[in-house]
């Protein structure tokens, strides 16, 4: 007989570990495991940088002896050989005897294979407590299993009129500082950072996390910051200056340009690589960049550009989510709309679902997504 009551409390700890590894897992999902014996936690773990232990076997190290253990972990058990072993063996040989998992795993090469192999060797398993919960924990690794592309979100800062530059293009700074450290943090969640030419030329962006912007005590900046998203900048005639700060040995670049436009002799740095792009409706073929990304494993993909790109991919249905700060202040009518998205009458409106409203610092921060 279980305690529902209790297994609700274990799993909801389980999903507090996972988010512990939102700055440093990926490519890989961030899980969080307990362990519980005789109604005490044993050993308990998160998803550790790629290469390293998943939930489980951080967990099992710290219990030391599991035998007749409870796991609850946010995410079916791996059955197969990655980069680490499988964790549905490693439970079987530490002697857990039940399994209670938020979600079956949707990557193909587990789906529910792991909890079958636990069943099979007689461990008691259930899975879907806090389902719902735990999808939200990790939603770009679910979308690219699901649909093969991880979340897309654009972060966009406007004045109160709904301006982001003025005329001249001039843009820093709208927000303030708390606004701008919880884009650092935006970042650092992130697999990706896709951006324009136009936003290089005019902002000469560096587009990294930077440790002593995020806010967080020294330890968990070091680990955010240590894996740098990788930086892709559409720029279909190559005009981006080469000694550009998106260029620099900071992280690596991602440099993609038109398939009918000659690529330089060598990229600008070492940590830069050249991707020619077919043209598309709304400039470079967005839907074969975003295959490309699927390919590198990137789950979350954060899209920091003017109004041409991020108001093509709403256009285009890639864009999963806006994340809108608004400062208290006025542009005028003659400053940069915040999408470029030509409508001419009431019917072509792009509904929206207002997810969540945030006061950050003096601004204020919109999270919706487009009603599909």
């Amino acid at each position: 007989m279980t305690d529902s009551h209790f297994d609700t409390r274990m799993m909801a700890r389980a999903l507090q570990l996972a988010r512990r590894g939102r700055y440093s897992a990926m490519p890989n999902p961030h899980v969080g495991c307990v362990l519980v014996r005789d109604g005490h936690i044993i050993g308990e773990g998160f998803t550790q940088p790629a290469g390293g232990n998943h939930a489980e076997i951080e967990a099992l190290a710290a219990a030391g002896d599991a035998c007749g253990a409870t796991a609850y972990v946010t995410l079916e058990p791996c059955s197969h050989h990655g980069k680490t072993g499988p964790c549905a063996e490693a439970l079987l040989a530490a002697g857990v005897s039940r399994v209670v998992a938020a979600l079956e795993d949707p990557n193909p090469q587990v789906a529910g294979s792991g909890l079958a192999r636990l069943r099979e060797a007689g461990v008691e398993v259930s899975c879907g407590l806090l389902a719902a919960e735990a999808e939200q924990v990790i939603p770009g690794f679910i979308a690219r299993m699901r649909r093969g592309r991880g979340r897309v979100r654009a972060k966009l800062a406007m004045s109160l009129d709904g301006r982001t530059a003025m005329a001249s293009g001039e843009s820093q700074w709208i927000t303030g500082p708390a606004a701008r450290q919880d884009v650092q943090r935006l970042r650092a969640m992130s697999c990706a950072i896709l951006t324009g030419a136009g936003t290089v030329l005019a902002d000469n962006c560096a587009l990294t996390v930077r440790a002593a912007e995020l806010g967080m005590e020294p330890a968990d900046a070091a680990r955010a910051s240590a894996r740098q998203p990788l930086r892709v900048v559409l720029d279909s005639r190559l005009q981006a200056p080469a000694d550009a700060r998106v260029f620099s040995e900071d992280a690596a670049t991602l440099w993609c340009h038109g398939a009918d436009t000659p690529p330089p002799a060598a990229p600008p740095g070492a940590t830069t690589e050249l991707l020619a792009l077919d043209r598309g409706d709304h400039g470079l073929d967005l839907q074969a960049l975003l295959a490309e990304l699927n390919r590198r494993q990137c789950n979350e993909i954060l899209v920091e550009s003017g109004p041409r790109l991020a108001g093509a991919l709403l256009q285009l249905g890639l864009l999963d989510e806006l994340i809108v700060y608004m400062a208290p202040t006025l542009l005028g009518s003659s400053a940069r709309p915040l999408l470029e998205l030509p409508l001419a009458q009431m019917v072509e409106q792009v509904p929206l679902t207002l997810l969540d409203v945030l006061r950050v610092g003096e601004d204020w921060r919109f999270t919706a997504v487009p009603r599909r």
